[in-house]
């Protein structure tokens, strides 16, 4: 699996009872899992299933935009 550069959230999900990865950056693109590892680890594999399909069917690809969160 290719590594890519997407920035990845990560928080706990009360609703859900687990840690929930999100990478904004591709639209619908998320994960989860028990631990932040296992959710990090599933949003790798849903990033590279999200890349394989936008690239099967022509979509366009955004490029990664390489920026750290701002807290105010």
């Amino acid at each position: 699996m290719n590594e890519h550069k997407y920035e990845v959230i990560i928080y706990w999900s009360a609703d859900d009872q687990a840690f929930v990865a999100d990478v904004s950056e591709l639209s619908g693109c998320m994960a989860h899992g028990e631990s932040q590892e296992s959710a990090l680890a599933n949003a790798k594999e849903a990033m590279q299933l999200w890349l394989d399909t936008a690239t099967e069917f022509g979509d366009p690809i955004p490029a990664p935009k390489g920026r750290r969160l701002l807290f105010a």
